[in-house]
């Protein structure tokens, strides 16, 4: 399976700031020994990319850093040309993602996940939408007419939400914290809101629902944004999602779509954990748990092929 990865474009952030950047690092270094996964690259995303998804003031203001303070605000992250190629290979990871996933079943982006974008603004960690803009490059270029996000991070994807709420050829679901950011939800294909400190049993019947009810768009390609934050040990989580019932939300995603023929495209998106080896587990097990649907699907087809 081919992940991508870019972490080694820091973003400068000041010491006491509580963003995780070094997660990403952590991950690459966790997963770069597995035989199952190619690890490249991803170019950036172009202005051309961005403006499918984002007003051109906004990539413009984001480019040239005349972001307003506002703006900046929001986004939380200091402006530099450094958090302008980082976000732009974030997002060059999740088109590329979208791409191997459709030519071979299962693709990820070891970033990625930034759902909380909007057309004229970035909120919440994230500069830009990079699933919105992949959906919308393969729609461009013909390359997939019906796609669907279900979003499993504990934040609501309200950015995806908004982005294609006149859009029939693709499904937003999301499972996420009632109680939690953002506290404005915007209304996606199905919402499933979960009180605080719902655990593994609660989180996986409403993950199975939502898993199903993308798969009833008939995806050409499905789009699981795998936040590691409903864990229970995470800083901004609020739910009581163990370990092994993130591993089973993982092999639930891959079964079924996998059942169905869909392809998956995996982006990392949250993950705060107290201790950041939690949220880097949690992480490299959903990379490994893609790689091995890849794996089974490539031998699905080599034995229809040998039938």
């Amino acid at each position: 399976m081919r992940a991508y990865y870019c972490d080694h474009f820091v973003l400068p952030l000041p010491p006491s700031h509580r963003f995780p950047m070094e997660k990403y690092r952590l991950l690459r270094a966790r997963i770069a020994g597995d035989f199952d996964i190619e690890l490249a690259v991803p170019d950036p995303a172009t202005d051309e990319m961005l403006r499918r998804v984002h007003t051109g003031d906004y990539v413009s203001s984001v480019r040239s850093g005349r972001l307003s303070r506002e703006r900046i605000r929001r986004i939380g992250f200091p402006w530099s040309p450094q958090l302008v190629e980082r976000s732009r290979r974030s997002v060059g990871g999740t088109v590329l993602a979208a791409r191997s996933a459709l030519a071979e079943g299962v693709s990820a982006n070891l970033a990625g996940g930034t759902h909380h974008a909007f057309a004229d603004h970035g909120d919440g960690y994230c500069v830009f939408n990079d699933v919105a803009v992949a959906i919308r490059d393969l729609q461009a270029h013909d390359e997939a007419d019906r796609c669907a996000v279900v979003d499993l991070d504990v934040h609501q994807g309200d950015g995806t939400a908004a982005l294609f709420r006149d859009d029939p050829g693709v499904l937003t679901v999301s499972v996420h914290g009632a109680g939690n950011y953002p506290f404005q939800k915007e209304s996606s294909d199905l919402d499933i809101a979960l009180p605080d400190g719902a655990g593994d049993h609660d989180f996986l019947r409403a993950v199975e629902i939502a898993v199903r009810r993308a798969l009833d768009h008939d995806p050409d390609l499905v789009f699981f944004v795998a936040g590691a934050d409903p864990f229970t040990g995470d800083r901004l989580g609020r739910l009581a999602v163990t370990k092994q019932g993130l591993l089973e939300r993982d092999a639930l995603v891959f079964e079924l779509c996998g059942r169905d023929g869909a392809p998956v495209a995996v982006v990392m998106a949250g993950g705060y954990a107290h201790d950041i080896e939690d949220t880097v587990d949690i992480h490299a097990a959903t990379v490994r748990a893609a790689a091995r649907s890849a794996r089974r699907r490539e031998a699905a087809r080599t034995t229809e092929a040998v039938i």
